[in-house]
């Protein structure tokens, strides 16, 4: 293999990995923790709005995982998708410590430097990016 397509095969894993995350817990939202209790956990966490903020987290975690899956607009919802990760980093995480077995501030810094990565590097050849894109 030469070194771009292995480089577009690694964005092309890390693109579905943190899609599937992202829409994993967008679902989880959405229909398995529902609307209501993410709400009330979000009020807990003293976020802002909190029932605004849980419906727009849900539809940017849903939405934004499955654009980053197919790699549509995918540095711009990298850059969203880390962002919100900050929020949830200043929110949630940063008073519980480092562990994320303490609900700590380990897997959203994860999740922010591969975000980071996407918005560094781009969808890479394996994205509708590349397809809608002509050079």
């Amino acid at each position: 293999m030469d070194k771009p397509a292995v480089r577009d095969a690694a964005l092309l894993l890390l693109r579905v990995v943190l899609g599937t995350v992202f829409v994993a817990h967008g679902w989880d939202k959405l229909l398995i923790t529902g609307l209501t209790e993410t709400t009330g956990q979000f009020s807990a966490w003293g976020v802002p709005q909190p029932k605004l903020s849980a419906y727009a987290v849900m539809v940017v975690e849903l939405l934004g995982g499955a654009m980053l899956v197919v790699g549509l607009l995918t540095t711009l919802v990298a850059g969203i998708l880390a962002l919100l990760m900050a929020a949830a980093l200043w929110f949630v995480h940063v008073p519980q410590g480092f562990f994320v077995s303490d609900g700590g501030v380990e897997y959203p810094v994860v999740l922010i430097a591969a975000l980071g990565m996407v918005v560094v590097f781009g969808a890479g050849r394996a994205s509708l990016d590349r397809v809608l894109v002509r050079d």
